[in-house]
């Protein structure tokens, strides 16, 4: 990205978080629903899961945080798809194109917007996490790469919500494409063990890369070894991210034409 673009993004961008700002119950609304699911699985459906002892000191809730962080983010990108179609449908995106600004600045604020929105939510969820309970072991190291983690799957989901942005025909459409996505870490390890699952939802659950985050998440919180669990979350992220950016700058062209 040239410096002309990177000037062009910086502006769109604060005029994005500018209508987070004035808009607080976006960010309030990302962090409410994966904290409602914390709370319900913690204090009434916590004591009749067993997780094989691979909760720390402070309970069920050190298993559980992990994946409450990524139905975090999937929760939160569904808001880059609805602000995408409201500026599409409004015309500003057109607006844009007319003027002489990079065009991938348009899309990447959105983007560099979701990150933050995302952050903040993310940030929310593990105060509230710290006061049911939870403990860490991670040291600075471990926390900064579940950061990275983090920080890259939100990347990648942010880009995978451009497409619906770009191409829903209403505002339901262009949210729930995300509900999927929320749900999905339903069928991982996120909540309990995957041997306790019968086989074939077992073999799903042990095959699909929100597993293979969310392990690779616990173990760095826990300061236990990581294995190839890291690398194999790592990939999928940049593999995630390498298709939704292709895909996304595909249809962005094709509008403008």
């Amino acid at each position: 990205m040239t410096a002309y673009a990177i000037g062009d993004t910086a502006v769109l961008t604060r005029r994005s978080l500018t209508h987070i700002l004035r808009s607080h119950d976006t960010i309030i609304t990302t962090a409410v629903m994966p904290i409602a699911i914390m709370l319900l699985f913690v204090f009434v459906l916590g004591g009749a899961v067993d997780t094989g002892g691979g909760a720390g000191a402070g309970g069920y809730v050190d298993y559980l945080l992990p994946g409450i962080l990524v139905i975090t983010i999937a929760s939160g990108i569904s808001y880059t798809a609805y602000r995408l179609f409201l500026d599409l449908q409004r015309g500003i995106l057109e607006r844009f194109r007319s003027m002489p600004i990079a065009r991938s600045a348009v899309l990447w604020a959105h983007v560099l917007t979701s990150l933050v929105a995302n952050a903040v939510a993310l940030v929310l969820v593990v105060g509230v996490a710290l006061l049911m309970g939870f403990r860490s072991s991670a040291t600075v190291l471990d926390w900064l790469a579940v950061a990275g983690i983090l920080l890259l799957l939100t990347l990648a989901l942010t880009w995978l919500a451009v497409i619906p942005g770009l191409t829903a025909k209403s505002v339901d459409g262009a949210a729930a494409f995300s509900y999927p996505l929320i749900f999905l870490p339903f069928l991982t390890s996120a909540f309990v063990p995957t041997g306790s699952m019968p086989g074939p939802v077992r073999w799903f659950a042990e095959h699909q890369p929100v597993t293979a985050i969310v392990d690779a998440l616990r173990a760095l919180l826990q300061h236990e070894p990581v294995g190839a669990e890291l690398w194999i979350a790592l990939a999928w992220c940049v593999g995630i991210l390498a298709v939704a950016y292709g895909a996304a700058m595909i249809v962005y062209r094709r509008q403008a034409r």
